[in-house]
């Protein structure tokens, strides 16, 4: 993986595209979670999002290596 990413003319850290695109479907995760009501089981919200997050992060950063070759 290289460390920046061309977007038409931009150049953009590659390590931000993927924040973004984890944050992208984390945000959408979190709405079908809420929509389900699963949030009523888990004891304390922000450390499940962050450890969401983080697991995302992680599966679109292999994602993309595994991809890529």
């Amino acid at each position: 993986m290289t460390g920046q990413i061309d977007l038409c003319g931009v150049f953009i850290p590659s390590l931000a595209a993927l924040a973004l695109a984890a944050y992208i479907v984390f945000r959408a995760l979190v709405s079908v979670l809420v929509k389900v009501g699963f949030y009523r089981m888990v004891w304390h919200r922000a450390l499940f999002d962050g450890a969401l997050y983080l697991m995302l992060f992680g599966f679109v950063s292999i994602a993309l290596d595994w991809f890529q070759t």
